[in-house]
């Protein structure tokens, strides 16, 4: 019973480092081999305790999980992680414009793409400065919503100070067309190897933090919403 039990976790191990092989992910193949080790390693202390050779089996134990690690922990369990990564951060990018959206803070900041500000933080704008480059974006519709919603986060009441630009009303330019996975790991602060469980998580985690109806940007909450369906479709 004992061997055969070791056999079923060896069998199991082999057909993870299988899959892995198919993927060819050398970051998710050499997290692979460690799992591999650290469930070796725990299924032999299972046994020598088992046997009555516990004081193999206590040092054997902490190896094994020791080898493991939280992150191989993580994979076991399809990739669930009820902790974030401190310092993670959401990336969207536009025409004009490229924001950051820290996870843990829920702080926007950004920096011009084109136009007179071009290279400059917009944290380094002055409110003239930010309502010059709001003018600007007014060439490009998905620019513009996305420099408004920083706007909502740093000046509650631009709406009522800065003046229409004579823009208004004709409409958004068209979108650049599909978003790419790579597009979608960087809206949702994830890794290339993240899993299907990590995606839903991150993207719940954001929308907690720009979905309109707390007061956040129903632009960013699409974008979310778009990087989450582009990733678990893939998957």
């Amino acid at each position: 019973m004992i061997y055969l039990l070791v056999g079923l976790v060896l069998l199991a191990a082999l057909v993870l480092l299988g899959n892995r092989f198919v993927s060819a992910n050398p970051a998710a193949l050499a997290g692979t081999v460690r799992t591999i080790a650290g469930l070796f390693l725990i299924a032999l202390a299972a046994v020598f305790a088992l046997t009555g050779r516990v004081v193999l089996a206590v040092p054997l134990l902490g190896l094994g999980l020791g080898v493991l690690g939280y992150s191989g922990l993580t994979r076991l369990t399809g990739g669930y992680n009820p902790q974030k990564a401190a310092g993670q951060r959401s990336r969207v990018r536009t025409a004009m414009v490229e924001m950051e959206l820290d996870h843990d803070t829920g702080v926007m900041s950004g920096t011009v793409l084109t136009g007179g500000f071009q290279g400059r933080g917009l944290d380094d704008l002055d409110d003239r400065e930010l309502e010059a480059f709001w003018r600007e974006t007014a060439q490009d519709g998905q620019s513009r919503q996305l420099v408004e919603a920083y706007l909502d986060r740093r000046l509650a009441s631009w709406r009522e100070h800065f003046q229409p630009d004579g823009a208004e009303g004709q409409g958004s330019a068209p979108g650049t067309g599909p978003m790419t996975d790579e597009e979608a790991y960087q809206i949702l602060g994830l890794s290339p190897d993240a899993g299907d469980a990590e995606i839903r998580a991150a993207h719940r985690r954001l929308m907690m933090r720009v979905h309109p109806d707390q007061g956040g940007s129903g632009f960013l909450a699409a974008k979310i919403n778009e990087a989450k369906d582009t990733l678990l479709r893939r998957h």
